[in-house]
């Protein structure tokens, strides 16, 4: 039992060593004077500005925190409407060979699309507003859902969907016991990435739409040379995607428990 938590113990610790040397530094390059003040504030100087933000121990006026979970709520539901288009989609084009050929080149050619492209377009068509960001969001996170899906359909041994059809097993049946199964640890790896790029593009969205969000926070920021509070989003967005990619860690360990020898 310890030798199998030690690792996990050595790995948490370098992991929390070299985030407190990188704070170290941080901290030595704003107070030693390397970078201006301006444009680098202390460690001390972000923290209180995010305590400030969020509104901690009854100080600042939370307004902060109100960007966070606008910013929050738009990754979420950009990335659930990525995910269930990109599944659904997916296990169509996987479990056709023929559908799958006459697709594949159209996803080739709109894949590469970054999707900050598309938003000159999406505003002329939604105007500056949430559901123009919101549609971006859920365009760029689609496709990492979209192709891992594709590819653990596709990737069903052959036998079982020679035993599937022996079996006279309808297409649905098909796809929900054996073609989901197989494409389940495809589809999370591909959700986990999506949920980054949504956090990614939702930021993205919201500077350039001046949406109410960490985006258009930290632009304001950036503008106003407010480099604590421009550091005190930059901290939150880390957070954020470190939480979430945790979160989507356990929830993957959870479902493919059964993947354990």
């Amino acid at each position: 039992m310890n030798r199998r938590a030690n690792p996990a113990a050595g790995d948490w610790l370098g992991s929390a060593a070299v985030l407190a040397g990188l704070i170290v530094l941080w901290w030595a390059a704003s107070s030693a004077g390397w970078v201006s003040r301006v444009f680098l504030p202390t460690p001390q100087a972000t923290l209180e500005s995010l305590a400030e933000g969020l509104n901690l121990g009854g100080r600042g006026d939370g307004e902060l925190l109100a960007f966070t979970l606008a910013t929050v709520s738009r990754m979420l539901e950009g990335w659930l409407l990525a995910s269930l288009f990109g599944v659904l989609l997916g296990a169509a084009i996987g479990v056709s060979p023929g559908v799958r050929v006459w697709v594949q080149p159209t996803l080739e050619f709109i894949r590469p699309l970054p999707a900050s492209a598309l938003l000159p377009p999406a505003i002329s068509i939604f105007g500056l507003n949430p559901a123009m960001v919101l549609f971006v969001v859920a365009f760029g996170a689609t496709w990492p859902v979209l192709l891992a899906t594709v590819h653990g359909f596709a990737a069903v041994e052959p036998r079982l969907a020679e035993v599937a059809r022996c079996l006279q097993m309808r297409r649905a049946a098909f796809v929900w016991k054996i073609g989901l199964p197989n494409a389940l640890p495809d589809i999370l790896a591909g959700m986990r990435l999506s949920m980054t790029i949504s956090l990614i593009v939702a930021v993205v969205g919201e500077m350039i739409a001046s949406q109410s969000g960490l985006g258009q926070a930290i632009l304001l920021a950036a503008r106003a040379f407010r480099a604590s509070d421009l550091f005190a989003g930059i901290v939150l967005l880390g957070l954020i995607g470190f939480t979430s990619n945790a979160l989507l860690s356990l929830a993957e360990k959870k479902l493919l428990r059964w993947q354990r020898p």
